[in-house]
């Protein structure tokens, strides 16, 4: 069995949790880049970029996304413009490859 579809079938068995489990970490990442540009603005200690970077890629890529655009947070640093969206885009390819695994 090729290993997208061992994901795929893995992900259609357990989609409740796996679902579950994107979302908290999607809104992780985002309290992150919120909690840092708060941070911020107080001239408090921050949070590391490294550790805004992992979040994105530990499958919280949209709510990085989301917390890059709609907090106005990291959106001129290249690094965050790059790896950010190439985050998401690489899980949802992992997503889209391994559920029409499952399909076809």
């Amino acid at each position: 069995m090729d290993f997208f579809k061992l994901c795929g079938s893995f992900m259609t068995e357990h989609a409740l949790v796996l679902a579950l489990v994107f979302a908290a970490l999607n809104l992780l990442s985002f309290c992150l880049f919120w909690a840092d540009k708060l941070k911020a603005k107080k001239g408090q200690w921050r949070i590391s970029e490294a550790t805004l970077i992992l979040s994105a890629w530990i499958f919280g890529g949209l709510g990085a996304m989301l917390g890059m655009y709609l907090v106005r947070h990291k959106t001129k640093h290249i690094k965050f413009i790059l790896l950010v969206p190439l985050a998401f885009i690489l899980q949802m390819g992992f997503i889209i490859l391994s559920l029409s695994a499952v399909l076809i």
